[in-house]
């Protein structure tokens, strides 16, 4: 069951790890597509973002990854206003959020094993630290007879639990998922959301869009429901 989460439990947008104000987007000369958008992330929540299919959603999530900018408004993450915000220091920040996308963006040319520690490389971790975290993380999610694997030879379910893993491997401050439970059994995909709720308990921000509303009364948390362009603010809670 879903009910409308109460104003005086809403963060305020002053202290928020993540703000939006009156936040439009729109692509060239077209109708925004997103809409006064205002609402605020506390560190530490997970946040489901609810609609069907061609709503926003992945677009929302462009915005909170850094890929695009808005066409107005006020985006605040980290403590950085994104409008006066150098290009050149988005890198860092992006380095601080994890992203599942929706069609995977994983390396053909590398074996599962490398696609994974390839955040960590780049985080400068030791080949000890890779060699002891990698493994274990795709035992977790399934994946430990396909870690020599390349991408080509994996289905898609394979291919999305590879990209959970390389996402949540350096244990981002902010962590986005675009439909990550769209290519796997049911049972599996809610082994991997409590995979992101351990990760929600030490720290990680946690944002998942999706449109399974079963989903989302099976593992309940805060909800932003996109409908028409812009959000709307509800609490879930276990029928």
């Amino acid at each position: 069951m879903i009910r409308q989460r109460t104003p005086a439990s809403a963060p305020t947008l002053s202290s928020a790890f993540i703000r939006f104000e009156s936040v439009g987007l729109r692509y060239g000369l077209g109708p925004e597509v997103l809409h006064d958008l205002n609402f605020a992330i506390e560190p530490g929540e997970f946040r489901y973002v609810l609609g069907p299919s061609g709503v926003g959603k992945t677009t929302l999530l462009r915005l909170l990854y850094l890929s695009l900018r808005p066409s107005r408004g006020l985006i605040t993450m980290f403590g950085h206003e994104l409008a006066t915000t150098p290009r050149a220091d988005l890198a860092a920040l992006r380095r601080r959020i994890g992203v599942v996308f929706q069609d995977f963006r994983l390396l053909d040319h590398l074996t599962v094993v490398e696609n994974v520690a390839l955040p960590l490389r780049i985080a400068g971790a030791s080949e000890a630290e890779i060699r002891q975290h990698v493994p274990e993380l795709l035992g977790w999610v399934g994946l430990t007879d396909q870690m020599n694997a390349r991408p080509p030879t994996l289905s898609g379910g394979q291919k999305q639990r590879v990209a959970i893993a390389r996402a949540v491997i350096t244990k981002p401050d902010l962590l986005l998922a675009d439909e990550p439970t769209g290519n796997i059994d049911s049972a599996l995909g809610l082994r991997l959301l409590r995979l992101f709720e351990e990760l929600n308990k030490v720290g990680t921000t946690v944002v998942i869009a999706t449109h399974n509303e079963a989903l989302v009364t099976q593992r309940p948390h805060s909800i932003m429901r996109l409908s028409g362009g812009t959000l709307e603010e509800l609490a879930a809670v276990a029928a």
